[in-house]
């Protein structure tokens, strides 16, 4: 069983509200979900959608066909209405969407049955909740506790007269449309959890130890803040909103100066104004962590959307030349381990980490099982109180062999900490000679790389071992190829090569990926113009994909119309 349920309307109408209730609601049934959402940066008017996929497996993309459509305007049914399956149908009011024609469509008058309760209007969406679960063949319960936590702060009557609502959709429904679908629920115990990127990074943050979060609230990396402000008090993380990324990412240097783990988040926009602050981070050797999460440019472009266009743009960000490492997760539990990975390596090597992801992944939901505490490291590099008051002498930037100097926190011991912008020697002061500065170049970038890149995980290989077609992508892409790769393995020798850990790029020593890419006719997928991942691959292994596949129009790729793109290679 796989059903995809897309719901439409204008922005205010409620579809994150209604959307969630029902993702929730299946995940509680025993479904695997995965959703994602398409809006407007308009606050008010412009057309959205909330679509939910499940089913009695697990799976990790969007589809373009739509079994139901619950339309909650007129222009809801003409945009979607070519995307219907074989099976599929539209649920729309007659009051709010006009008279309709079609075989296809099922008319249930919620504005009347709000009316006839004599409720606020608002409240149709609870009825058009009732009326789906209905129509799928699923019980209303448990709509009423989890409609609960989305309008806790409305109070017990509030949620109540909702579910009342809820309950005239749902008999309406079962009364007037019977047997439309059927879906038996999966029936077993396990409860997955639903969560989304930014859930993610801001969970592994707190999990890393991050105890100050500083951002200026940029979508789509405003989820981040606002994940990690509702745990603040929990567990004792500092979270500020600066007044513009300059100041985000100096206080989290700041912070993270003073000795504890700190990070930062933001978009393209916002990223290009933390620049100089990635290049003080370099120099000054200060770890920090860095979500950056894609929307298209240039500039404003599409703030609500999705692109992979900020690849090379966060590689390079950051005059001049210093370590640095990229991670770009293409699931929530990518999301959640890598930013762990993020705290982990900034820390032990003294460098910016960032973990790059965009507005799909940001806002996707996914089922997931849980996580393992076992594999979350949470390891303290600093040197603090005792450790430091045993050596006779210390310097911030001493010459190591692997280019680690001992980090110490300020006024924790009798030893001065001293730190500087400008180039400087080993004690921290500043310098202009020649000799020196060669010396602390290769500290910082030729000394710190290699062992580095020694932690960087390869590609994952997932499908045929000896694959004659080979999809290659990185970050959010990661679903749809796996997906695709499952539809097309059993006609053909076919398989996925993801990237995730792509700066420094992955050593062939633990997989020789670059024998298997040309040994098969490759296929790179990318949510950019110019295939920015492609030209990565090439740049560091020589090795040229064979096709690209790009998309840039703000959307993420859907399964059909991938695979319907694939098909022109095979």
């Amino acid at each position: 069983m796989d059903f995809t349920l897309r719901i439409g309307g204008k922005a205010g109408q409620g579809l994150p509200v209604i959307g969630g209730v029902l993702a929730k609601h299946f995940s509680r049934s025993g479904f695997h979900v995965f959703t994602h959402q398409d809006y407007m940066s308009r606050i008010r008017g412009g057309h959205n959608f909330y679509q939910i996929r499940f089913a009695d497996h697990k799976i990790s993309c969007s589809r373009d066909n739509i079994d139901l459509l619950l339309a909650l305007d007129a222009d809801t049914i003409n945009i979607h209405r070519h995307n219907l399956s074989d099976i599929g149908k539209i649920l729309y009011d007659p009051e709010m969407c006009g008279a309709v024609p079609g075989k296809e469509l099922i008319a249930i008058p919620f504005t009347d049955l709000v009316n006839e309760l004599d409720v606020n209007h608002i409240m149709v969406n609870s009825a058009a909740v009732g009326a789906v679960l209905a129509l799928l063949g699923q019980k209303l319960h448990p709509f009423d506790e989890i409609f609960g936590s989305f309008i806790s702060q409305k109070g017990a009557e509030v949620i109540a007269t909702n579910v009342m609502v809820a309950q005239a959709g749902f008999d309406y429904a079962r009364r007037e449309w019977p047997g439309q679908f059927s879906l038996s629920s999966p029936g077993n115990d396990k409860k997955n959890m639903l969560m989304n990127g930014n859930q993610a990074i801001g969970l592994g943050a707190l999990m890393s130890g991050c105890k100050f979060y500083s951002a200026y609230p940029m979508p789509p990396s405003t989820g981040i803040m606002d994940y990690l402000a509702s745990k603040a008090e929990e567990h004792g993380v500092v979270v500020e909103q600066a007044e513009d990324e300059i100041s985000a990412i100096n206080m989290a240097l700041g912070a993270s100066y003073a000795g504890v783990r700190a990070m930062t988040a933001t978009s393209g926009g916002g990223f290009a104004l933390m620049t100089e602050g990635v290049s003080l981070a370099g120099i000054t050797e200060t770890p920090i962590v860095v979500a950056e999460v894609q929307r298209p440019g240039p500039a404003t472009g599409l703030p609500s959307r999705t692109e992979q266009s900020d690849l090379f743009f966060v590689i390079h960000g950051g005059h001049g030349e210093f370590a640095k490492v990229v991670f770009t997760p293409g699931t929530p539990e990518q999301a959640f381990y890598l930013t762990n990975k993020a705290f982990q390596m900034a820390e032990k090597y003294q460098v910016p980490v960032f973990v790059q992801s965009d507005q799909y992944l940001a806002d996707s939901q996914w089922s997931l099982s849980g996580f393992k505490a076992d594999k979350v490291l949470q390891e303290d590099f600093r040197l603090r109180g005792q450790q430091l008051n045993t050596l006779e002498n210390y310097q911030r930037y001493a010459y190591t062999k692997k280019g680690i100097s001992p980090l110490a926190i300020p006024g924790e011991s009798r030893h001065l900490v001293v730190v500087d912008s400008d180039e400087h020697d080993q004690d921290g002061h500043i310098i202009e000679d020649g000799e020196t500065r060669n010396e602390m170049v290769a500290k910082r970038l030729f000394k710190k790389i290699p062992h580095i890149q020694e932690e960087i995980e390869p590609p994952q290989l997932y499908g045929d071992q000896k694959p004659d077609f080979l999809l290659v992508g990185f970050g959010s892409t990661y679903g749809v190829l796996k997906e695709a790769v499952d539809n097309l393995r059993e006609q053909w020798a076919f398989a996925m090569l993801h990237f995730s850990e792509v700066y420094p790029f992955p050593l062939t020593d633990k997989f020789d990926y670059v024998s298997l890419l040309n040994q098969a006719i490759t296929i790179c997928v990318e949510n950019n113009a110019t295939g920015q991942f492609a030209n990565l691959l090439r740049l560091e292994t020589g090795y040229r994909c064979n096709h690209l596949i790009n998309r840039y129009d703000g959307r993420p790729f859907g399964l059909e119309s991938l695979l319907g793109e694939l098909y022109d290679y095979l």
